[in-house]
């Protein structure tokens, strides 16, 4: 897997969002330049701040450069900060972080991912994955639903569906594994929530 790099520019008005985005459009550069970026970076915008993601470090300060450059012919004020992706921990964090080498490291950024999602999950009451359970009748869902309740799970059941949610895939598969051992009957399947994080208000299931 290739590392991920990206320069975040935070400027004060989204109108020098646009401004800088339509000069990198144009911006003729010279052969160096041009040889220390490499492959292209790619450039997102969103109102104010600018995302330029690239291949390397290396790759991302030469951008970061070209930015600033930019930025100061312009006389405008902008902050800019060169990060990289943690895919174990799902963030982005700053370049000058190394990414995990050992267990420890790499179960630490994943207990700092459970944590920042289950903050989140709280704020917006949902979550980003389902454990959809399709049980034989309907008394077999109450109980299910009761017995997940007790350990912490958050459960919706309706009829003989039962719907848990999880913080993450990981989770939410290692759910489903127990729950398939536990309930051999039950048809069990993993479901990403597409619709942001609460529970869309038609959730399609198996007859």
């Amino acid at each position: 897997m290739s590392d991920e790099f990206r320069v975040e520019v935070e400027l004060d008005d989204e109108q020098h969002g646009y401004s800088v985005d339509e000069r990198l459009r144009a911006l003729d550069l010279d052969d160096d330049t041009r040889e220390r970026l490499g492959q292209s970076v790619m450039v997102t915008r969103d109102g104010s701040r600018l995302f330029l993601y690239a291949a390397s470090d290396a790759q991302a300060r030469e951008a970061e450069r070209v930015v600033r450059n930019l930025i100061d012919a312009d006389e405008l004020t902008a902050k800019t900060f060169v990060t990289r992706w943690h895919p174990v921990e799902e963030a982005w964090k700053d370049a000058s972080i190394p990414l995990p080498r050992t267990a420890d490291e790499e179960e630490a950024e994943y207990a700092a991912r459970e944590a920042a999602e289950a903050v989140e999950a709280e704020l917006d009451r949902g979550y980003d994955w389902h454990v959809v359970i399709h049980l034989p009748g309907r008394e077999e869902a109450a109980e299910l639903e009761i017995r997940l309740e007790a350990e912490g799970i958050s459960v919706a059941r309706r009829w003989r569906y039962v719907v848990a949610g999880a913080l993450t895939e990981e989770r939410a598969e290692d759910m489903a594994d127990r729950l398939r051992g536990e309930l051999p009957d039950a048809e069990l399947t993993v479901e990403v929530n597409l619709s942001g994080l609460q529970l869309p208000p038609f959730l399609f299931l198996p007859f």
